[in-house]
């Protein structure tokens, strides 16, 4: 089918514009940008001056299949992310047993591409189990169609366990993503360190162990040379290292979840359990310098870090509540408040969010050119509605924006040009 996108605020994130125009769509890519007159027989969708960007690629999603089907399925994450603008789906291995031989990887891909509307890749667990004891079979991992490799949260504590795994990552080309924490010092926490936590009674940890845990990373990748991503930077001073990490040629990235850019540590105030995340959130200055490293694109990648709970595991006191939160449905509303704010503009957002990590990750995805897959996202940037848990299409309602008044609906999801979203069995 052909499709004429007729009067839309184009986003391109590649370009850094917001331009008025047309786009065209064949045979499931973008035909043109610039067209005047929609083609013969053409489907024509007037987006009547709304923003139409590249779908978003959400690094970091977490699946419940298998292990925890009860609190996402394939079917529902994807259906979450179609309503979200979510056009590519990059899944975590942290799932029960971890995704750790090809088997499992290719058992996940068959159920993702059966379940799901959007896309969806894999990463696979760096090793056996998650535990941090043994190389999972990266080689045998990536021929089976791996896009990164990560134990997610879980830090390996032995150097010389992961100093091996980077060095064979390197020698296949392989992304390795890593979650830099000091696991001593954050071992039990469930806050930032600080008068406010000691105000609240919570086990705190310190901004540094995030730091210490980056500088320990980055000692490793200049040893092997790997490639490497950092899944979370949360806090001010981790940004330095960062920096020199780059600037002394290393193939390294960064990433951070749209909680930590939009929500603080006082956000805890009434002990609910849906702002516990990992790491915890941050106090307000180490907040404001993370939108400024976004903007200035010293961290590369905004994600939901999507983490679906039951009901059961989040109705407990704070400190023994599950962490984490769903996201992919509020990922883009609560990333609008930075613009509407001020504080970065709408193709920068749609570089953090689509580029740069369909770049890393090796994907053609995250552009709106000619010849780029016609996976799109068309959305009213001013649409205001209060944000109800219980209308997620998630199987979990985590979220800590539950009663937010939040700016920013997704009208339509196209995925290779199949409109996914709005649709009947959306619902």
């Amino acid at each position: 089918m052909t499709l004429f996108f007729r009067n839309a605020l184009m986003i391109d994130p590649e370009a850094g514009s917001e331009r008025s125009g047309n786009l065209i769509v064949d045979a499931g890519r973008i035909a043109s940008v610039d067209a005047a007159n929609p083609p013969r027989d053409a489907r024509v969708i007037d987006c009547a001056g709304h923003c139409l960007a590249p779908g978003i690629v959400d690094w970091g999603v977490q699946v419940g299949e298998p292990g925890a089907r009860h609190k996402e399925s394939f079917r529902s994450a994807g259906l979450a992310a179609a309503a979200g603008g979510v056009t590519t789906i990059i899944a975590r291995p942290d799932t029960d047993p971890a995704i750790d031989s090809p088997e499992l990887l290719e058992f996940v891909t068959r159920r993702a591409q059966a379940e799901t509307p959007v896309r969806i890749r894999h990463m696979a667990a760096l090793t056996r189990g998650r535990q941090g004891r043994e190389m999972a079979e990266i080689g045998f991992l990536r021929d089976a169609g791996a896009i990164a490799f990560t134990d997610g949260d879980r830090v390996t504590e032995d150097t010389r366990v992961l100093s091996r795994c980077l060095t064979y990552a390197r020698s296949l080309g392989a992304l390795v993503v890593g979650h830099p924490q000091d696991p001593g010092l954050s071992r039990g926490a469930a806050a930032t360190s600080g008068k406010f936590a000691s105000l609240r009674g919570l086990p705190g940890v310190s901004p540094m162990a995030e730091r210490m845990g980056l500088d320990r990373d980055m000692g490793l990748i200049e040893m092997t040379g790997a490639r490497y991503h950092a899944d979370q930077i949360t806090c001010a001073r981790t940004l330095p290292a960062l920096e020199r990490a780059k600037a002394n040629g290393l193939d390294v990235t960064a990433g951070i979840s749209i909680h930590h850019l939009t929500l603080n540590e006082f956000d805890l105030g009434d002990w609910r359990t849906f702002f516990k995340l990992t790491p915890p959130l941050r106090a307000e200055d180490d907040r404001r310098a993370m939108v400024q490293a976004v903007a200035s694109g010293l961290i590369d990648v905004i994600c939901s870090m999507h983490t679906p709970q039951d009901e059961e595991s989040k109705r407990l006191p704070f400190e023994q509540a599950a962490a984490g939160a769903v996201g992919l449905e509020t990922l883009l509303p609560a990333a609008l408040r930075l613009w509407h704010g001020g504080e970065i503009g709408l193709a920068q957002l749609f570089r953090a969010l689509s580029l740069n990590p369909a770049r890393r990750l090796g994907l053609d995805a995250g552009r709106l050119e000619p010849g780029a897959p016609a996976d799109l996202v068309l959305f009213d940037p001013h649409a205001p509605f209060v944000l109800d848990r219980f209308a997620l299409r998630s199987k979990s309602g985590n979220t800590p924006f539950d009663g937010a008044r939040m700016q920013g609906r997704v009208l339509a999801t196209f995925v290779g040009g199949e409109q996914v979203f709005p649709d009947g069995s959306a619902r």
